[in-house]
C-alpha cells in the first residue's frame, strides 16, 4: 500500500483504549456498536485536521500530522466526541524527526510518542516538550513535570491538554509535579522510621 507519508518534522499521535478487556466482558456484544463509533469518531477528527494514519492495531491508532497544532486539536475534538460513550481512550503526542523506511516510520520518536500515550489514562491526552514548545499560548496546558519512560536514558518533561484531573502517569517521576511535595518514604515498610 503507497502512502503520502508527511515528512521532516511531523507530530505522533497514538491513541489507545483504557481497559478495553473489562468493558468487552462488561458490554458483552453491545461493545461491538461502541467500538464502532469510537473508530467512526477518531477517524474523522483525524482525517478533519489532516492526520495521516499510519496503522491500528487492535483498539490503538498511529498518526501523523504535519503540525503540532493539528494533532492537538484533533486530539481534543476526539476526546469531546468520546465523552459521552462508555469508551475512554488515553492518547500520547511527540514531536519529532523520524526516518521513513519502506513505507513506514522508524526511529525513537516514534517509540517515545507511543511511551508518552501508554503514560496516561483514559481521557486524557499527555504530550512532550518537542510538541508543547509548538503550540500557542492559548492552549491549555498543564505541566507534569519529568518522568522516566521505559527504555528511555534521560527523563522527559510531559504536559497535559486541559486541566482535567487524573491519576498519576504510568511512569516514574524524576522530579515531583509542580506544586506538590516530593513524597516520602519514611515510616514504609521499606524505610520504618527510627
Amino acid at each position: 500500500m503507497s502512502r503520502d507519508l508527511p515528512s521532516g518534522t511531523v507530530t505522533f499521535l497514538f491513541t489507545d483504549i483504557e481497559g478495553s478487556t473489562l468493558l468487552l466482558r462488561e458490554l458483552g456484544e453491545a461493545y461491538l456498536a461502541a467500538f464502532a463509533e469510537h473508530r467512526r469518531i477518531l477517524h474523522e477528527a483525524f482525517a478533519r485536521h489532516s492526520g495521516v494514519e499510519v496503522g491500528t492495531g487492535g483498539d490503538a491508532f498511529f498518526v501523523v500530522f504535519r503540525s503540532a497544532t493539528q494533532a492537538v486539536t484533533a486530539a481534543a475534538e476526539a476526546q469531546a466526541s468520546l465523552w459521552p460513550g462508555p469508551i475512554r481512550v488515553r492518547m500520547g503526542l511527540h514531536t519529532g524527526e523520524p526516518y521513513i523506511s519502506e513505507g513506514d516510520y522508524v526511529g525513537l520518536d516514534v517509540h517515545k510518542a507511543a511511551r508518552i500515550a501508554a503514560s496516561g489514562h483514559g481521557g486524557q491526552v499527555v504530550l512532550s516538550a518537542e510538541t508543547q514548545v509548538l503550540l500557542g499560548d492559548e492552549v491549555p496546558l498543564l505541566d507534569l513535570g519529568e518522568h522516566r519512560l521505559k527504555d528511555f536514558d534521560d527523563p522527559v518533561q510531559l504536559f497535559q491538554l486541559g486541566d482535567g484531573r487524573f491519576p498519576p502517569l504510568r511512569t516514574s517521576p524524576t522530579r515531583p509535579y509542580p506544586g506538590r511535595p516530593a513524597p516520602s518514604l519514611a515510616g514504609s515498610a521499606r524505610f520504618p522510621k527510627s
